[in-house]
């Protein structure tokens, strides 16, 4: 993956050197003990988040900011994506089949051990899926990546695993990509703040506000990675993140953007991530169809993707991007329109319609670069359409409130901006989740879009993508759920010692056995 270009000038990165060091100097405290840095003391890699990881529960992996540091580093799932080529690979899983229509066979890996000495088998993987899926835990990967879904799942033996389906499911493997695997035992009443894994890391030590230290497994059963400790820490404001990686104060840095001055340790990559504003179809002006149909037209996704995210993405039309089974390139983004999205807001107030009831514009704090500005521009466009939209940043856990079923009550019109990233990349997580009517993160749908979604996946191969397809012109059509804004490309600050290929999934998966040291 080519590197982003240098900034034109280096004093964009001197100050944020500038701006560290005043930073360290004004809380007392160094950014990176000297045995946390890239080829430090210890060996131990340092990597700079935008956020502390609100939990390490591996069930809510699904989520960035957990799965970011748990997926495939602390536990690991039966089955792994390649995120590159798209195919699955055996991990603690050495191989599967449909025994028939509703039913998957998966043999056992024999000889891991969970990093508490206890040996894995098919009782541990069994009892995963029945604490995460279909349980009153509440995970995130039950209503994302399983749609809820009704799984009778036993193990006949220590080396095998059956899991039954309700109806056919020829995604079932790919599902159980994304479910991490814990010990029987673990809390099935209340989420796990420190897991226990197989993965070639553990929890060290997590200091709440500070770091999170993860060191290398003893006896690990799989290849060995090279970095004996990483230690996470994380830092909100981008530059800063930038300038840890510049002065090898970090050996990666994420969410970086193209002006925070990585320069050319910023490598650019596709990360599947698509920002849109959700709408609450529920709540007046905006359960009116020609409202919603103004905000797609008020916005230009254009200019935003030319100035503010400077080219690193593309605007969008769908949920999924390109790569994404589903997909369709026929679905173009929603031109860019101010005169037409002022006609529909004045035609819904001459019906009757309260266009100028306030409505919220919800975005997350660190949610991408230069988010705070991109909501400041479409609120000044919704304005101008003849909205009357107020802006409220939020941090992680509170935007999450909004996001996720149960959804805040009585909040009034919220236009929520979100950024969804499918990296299973089969359109079948997407849909269930964001746009079913009882999707997790859906707050409208209809019967007939159900149903679309429903008979999509239940195909296979060209006729899957092209129904899926139509599934997602419809909701263009005759839902209008979201204002779709952007595909985006992720920028990661990688320091010159520190040797890494971003993908696809490294927004959401930062493998470390895939990072090594600069030879």
């Amino acid at each position: 993956m080519p590197a982003f270009p240098p900034r034109s000038s280096q004093r964009k990165a001197a100050l944020a050197l500038v701006l560290l060091a005043g930073l360290v100097a004004g809380s007392g405290c160094t950014v990176a003990n000297s045995d946390s840095l890239t080829g430090g003391a210890d060996g131990a890699l340092q990597i700079a988040l935008q956020q502390e990881p609100p939990t390490l529960e591996p069930c809510e992996s699904s989520l960035t900011s957990t799965g970011i540091v748990v997926r495939s580093n602390i536990t690991e799932p039966l089955v792994e994506r390649d995120p590159t080529s798209g195919a699955l690979k055996p991990l603690l899983a050495t191989g599967w089949k449909a025994t028939d229509d509703h039913t998957w066979t998966f043999t056992i890996r024999d000889g891991v051990r969970f990093h508490d000495g206890t040996p894995f088998d098919a009782e541990d993987a069994a009892f995963s899926i029945t604490r995460a899926v279909g349980s009153k835990l509440g995970c995130n990967v039950d209503g994302y990546v399983f749609a809820d879904s009704k799984l009778e799942v036993s193990a006949p033996d220590a080396r095998t695993l059956t899991v039954k389906t309700k109806d056919p499911d020829p995604i079932l493997p790919l599902r159980l990509s994304f479910l991490e695997i814990v010990p029987t035992g673990t809390n099935t009443k209340s989420k796990v703040r420190e897991p226990v894994g197989t993965g070639p890391y553990k929890v060290a030590d997590w200091d709440s506000g500070i770091s999170l230290r993860l060191d290398r497994v003893d006896g690990y059963w799989g290849t060995k990675p090279d970095y004996p400790a990483v230690r996470y820490v994380w830092r909100t404001e981008n530059s800063i993140r930038a300038a840890m990686v510049a002065s090898g104060e970090a050996g990666i840095a994420v969410g970086l953007g193209p002006e925070d001055g990585a320069g050319d340790l910023g490598v650019a990559f596709p990360n599947n991530e698509t920002t849109a504003l959700r709408m609450d179809v529920n709540v007046t002006p905006l359960n009116d169809i020609r409202v919603r149909r103004a905000v797609n037209y008020a916005i230009d996704k254009n200019g935003i993707v030319e100035s503010l995210f400077l080219k690193l993405g593309e605007p969008a039309g769908q949920l999924v991007a390109a790569g994404v089974v589903g997909h369709d390139p026929a679905i173009k983004a929603w031109p860019y329109d101010p005169a037409k999205a002022k006609a529909l807001v004045a035609e819904a107030a001459a019906a009757g319609v309260p266009v100028r009831t306030p409505i919220t514009l919800i975005a997350r704090t660190a949610q991408f670069p230069k988010v705070a500005e991109t909501a400041e521009v479409m609120q000044e466009a919704l304005s101008q359409a003849g909205l009357n939209v107020k802006i409220k940043m939020l941090d992680t856990a509170a935007h999450l409130e909004y996001q996720l079923r149960p959804f805040v009550r009585d909040a009034g019109p919220t236009l929520l901006l979100i950024m969804h990233g499918n990296q299973a990349g089969d359109a079948a997580f997407t849909t269930s989740q964001y746009l079913k009517s009882d999707g997790p993160q859906s707050q409208y749908g209809t019967a007939a879009l159900d149903e679309m979604i429903a008979q999509a996946g239940e195909k296979t191969g060209r006729e899957r993508a092209q129904a899926f397809g139509k599934v997602l012109a419809y909701q263009n059509e005759n839902v209008v759920q979201y204002a779709h804004i952007a595909h985006m490309r992720g920028l990661i600050g990688i320091a010159s010692n520190v040797r890494y290929k971003p993908n696809s999934a490294s927004t959401d998966e930062l493998r470390l056995a895939e990072i090594h040291p600069a030879e």
